[in-house]
């Protein structure tokens, strides 16, 4: 009987120390290396940009546009870009950055939602609209583990802006939404005119997707923006980034 309870004793203990470890792999390791490769991602851009080389943006600035939901065309004013070049795969090509989530909170973006990719920061669903361009520019992130880009995604409210540069062009986006949630399946949310977004018509808009409930998967929380203004970054940051 003693062989049996020591055996038993020592058998919990052990499950219980891979617990421990299962647990702090999940809650710090993943997030360190995360952190390191979002933060090499974002190097990466800067060198690029210091020499002057960068994947895709707008040639000339344009003027600030408004909109909101039912009647937003998410566009702006000015001259069109040129068509950009298309993003490689797996690599990074944008900056992201959410005043409402810190102004500390800035996250590469890179091409595609594959697991590794979305393991060195933002991913953009392939699929969807180039950053500033004519339709839906949709940008997918994980909620927790991987350093928890969207963990405060629930606090994101209509009114924010979400800012990206590609190296030559600042681009503000507008929330219009509260978070919604909706199930992995209900592929429409990014549509180039997502039709529960309250938008009716063609523009310039972002989504952003991210996993629901906060240590799951079974359901997705949507925001979706439209484009309100751009700039150069020679002019320095945009407003929103500013305050």
């Amino acid at each position: 009987m003693r062989v049996v309870v020591r055996t038993f004793s020592e058998l919990c203990i052990t499950v219980g120390t891979v617990i421990v470890l299962f647990v702090v792999y999940v809650l710090f390791w993943t997030g360190v290396k995360a952190d390191t490769a979002m933060d090499d991602q974002i190097a990466q851009l800067q060198e690029q940009w210091s020499k002057g080389s960068v994947a895709a943006g707008p040639k000339e600035p344009r003027s600030t546009a408004t909109g909101a939901p039912g009647n937003s065309t998410g566009t702006s004013s000015g001259a069109s870009p040129e068509d950009p070049a298309p993003y490689k795969d797996g690599k990074p090509f944008a900056v992201m950055y959410i005043p409402r989530l810190g102004f500390t909170w800035n996250k590469p973006v890179l091409e595609g939602t594959k697991t590794g990719t979305l393991k060195k920061g933002l991913g953009h669903y392939a699929s969807t609209a180039q950053l500033g361009q004519p339709g839906n520019f949709a940008v997918a992130g994980h909620r927790r583990t991987y350093g928890d880009p969207f963990k405060d995604f629930p606090r994101l409210r209509p009114g924010d802006s979400v800012v990206l540069t590609d190296g030559t062009t600042w681009f503000t986006y507008r929330i219009d939404t509260k978070p919604y949630k909706t199930l992995p399946s209900d592929i429409a949310v990014i549509d180039p005119v997502p039709k529960k977004s309250g938008y009716t018509r063609a523009g310039r808009y972002l989504t952003l997707t991210t996993c629901e409930p906060e240590w799951g998967h079974s359901h997705r929380l949507i925001v979706w923006a439209h484009l309100d203004s751009t700039q150069p970054v020679e002019a320095g940051k945009p407003e929103a980034l500013r305050r």
